[in-house]
C-alpha cells in the first residue's frame, strides 16, 4: 500500500483535511508514464514526506529504470497493474497516446477511482469518455514542482466531487501554488505557467550570455541572472505591486536600466514572449483534437 502523508499547507485552499485523513483518503497512489514530469512530482512528493511508496508504469525500459532510480518507486510495464492498485490514478503520459494507453484499460478503473490527468490539451469530457467513467480531475502543473515551486492550474470533470478538487489541492499544493479554473481557462494555462519555466530558461540563458558579453565568467553571470530572475518573482508575489510599477522603479532618467528596457523593446522581448505563451496555448487545443 502507498500512503500518503501531508507536510505543507496548499496556499490557495481556505480548508484542508487532516494529515491522517489525507492518508486514508488517497491510499495507494499510481502513475500511468514515468517521464520527466512523473518523476518531478514522485520526487517532489517524496522529498516532502508525502510518500513512504510510490508506484509507476511505463514501456520504455530506460524510462522505468530513471524513475525508479531517482525515486526508490516500484515499477512496471503494465499499466493494468498500475490501475489495479491504485486508489489514486495519476495519468502522465503524452497526449497522443491517451487512446492507445487507455482503450485496453477502460474496463480495468472502477468508477470509484479518481483519476488525475497531467496531459496537456486533454478535456474532461475525452477522458470520460476514454476511462468509461466521470471522477476525472484536469491538472496543469509545470517542472518547477521538483523544487516545491510548480505553478498548478486545474478544474473537475462532471463527475468529480469537492473531495476530489481537496485531494488535488493537496497533492499539487505541496509542490507549489494551486489555482482552481473553469476548464476553458486550461490551455491558457498550459500556455503561460505549464510551458512557460522554459521561456524563464532561455531568458535566464540570455541574460547570463549578456553578463559573459560583458566581461563576466560564465557561472557568476548564469548564477546572477538566476538569482535576478528568482528575486523579481519574489518581489512580484510578496509585494503583490503591478510588475510594471517595481519596473519603473529601478528604471532611474537617464540610468543603466531605462537603456537596457530601451533594447527590450526595440528586440520585441515583450511581444515574443506575449506570442509564446499564445502559440504554446493554441498547440494545447490543437493536442486536445
Amino acid at each position: 500500500m502507498i500512503l500518503l502523508s501531508y507536510g505543507e499547507s496548499d496556499r490557495n485552499a481556505s480548508v484542508l483535511p487532516s494529515r491522517r485523513n489525507l492518508v486514508a483518503q488517497f491510499g495507494t497512489v499510481g502513475l500511468v508514464g514515468a517521464g520527466k514530469m512523473a518523476t518531478a512530482l514522485a520526487l517532489a512528493w517524496k522529498e516532502r514526506g508525502l510518500a513512504g511508496k510510490l508506484i509507476a508504469s511505463d514501456p520504455y525500459p530506460a524510462a522505468r529504470e530513471s524513475f525508479a532510480r531517482a525515486t526508490g518507486a516500484t515499477v512496471t510495464d503494465e499499466n493494468a497493474s498500475v490501475l489495479q492498485l491504485a486508489d489514486v490514478v495519476i495519468l502522465a503520459i503524452k497526449p497522443q497516446k491517451l487512446d492507445e494507453v487507455l482503450a485496453p484499460l477502460r474496463n480495468g478503473v472502477a468508477s470509484p477511482k479518481l483519476v488525475i490527468s497531467i496531459l496537456a490539451g486533454i478535456s474532461t469530457a475525452r477522458l470520460e469518455k476514454a476511462l468509461g467513467h466521470g471522477r476525472v480531475v484536469r491538472v496543469m502543473p509545470n517542472t518547477p514542482c521538483l523544487v516545491g515551486e510548480s505553478a498548478t492550474g486545474f478544474c473537475l470533470g462532471s463527475g468529480a466531487t469537492q473531495a476530489d478538487a481537496d485531494a488535488t489541492r493537496a497533492l499539487f499544493g505541496a509542490v507549489g501554488r494551486v489555482f482552481e479554473l473553469p476548464e476553458g481557462q486550461l490551455d491558457a494555462v498550459t500556455g503561460l505557467s505549464g510551458s512557460g519555466p522554459a521561456y524563464v530558461f532561455q531568458i535566464i540563458e540570455a541574460m547570463a550570455d549578456g553578463g559573459v558579453l560583458a566581461g563576466l565568467p560564465r557561472d557568476i553571470a548564469q548564477s546572477l541572472a538566476a538569482q535576478t530572475v528568482l528575486g523579481a518573482a519574489k518581489m512580484v508575489l510578496e509585494t503583490g505591486r503591478h510588475p510594471g510599477q517595481l519596473k519603473d522603479d529601478v528604471a532611474s532618467p537617464g540610468g543603466t536600466t531605462i537603456a537596457g528596457l530601451l533594447a527590450m523593446e526595440q528586440g520585441g522581448v515583450r511581444a515574443a514572449l506575449m506570442n509564446a505563451v499564445m502559440a504554446a496555448a493554441r498547440r494545447s487545443k490543437e493536442l486536445g483534437g
